[in-house]
């Protein structure tokens, strides 16, 4: 399980911001399997991001745009989730 830096998650949401609006050098943001236990995501835009099988127990994801994300097999007890947009975000299996 990867462990992502503070600095490491503003560079992949960088990148994915610039996937999503079909910028050069963007970057779908692929957080598969990550260790994001606490990680502070409050407001993110991952919309269609991979969160397939990370850790994100515990995390702060009140107000994050999650919409058709793949959240598959992940950990998301007590997650804050409170006015996030979940709408067509694959939870199969999740926690």
């Amino acid at each position: 399980m990867t462990t992502y830096t503070p600095e490491q998650l503003k560079d992949i949401l960088a990148k994915h911001k610039s996937w999503r609006n079909n910028e050069p050098g963007g970057e779908r943001a692929n957080l598969r399997g990550a260790n994001l236990r606490y990680a502070d995501l409050s407001g993110a835009n991952l919309s269609g991001a991979n969160l397939s099988d990370a850790n994100l127990s515990g995390a702060n994801l009140s107000e994050a745009n999650l919409s058709g994300a793949n959240l598959r097999e992940a950990n998301l007890r007590g997650a804050n989730l409170c006015y996030a947009d979940l709408s067509g975000a694959n939870l199969s299996e999740a926690n």
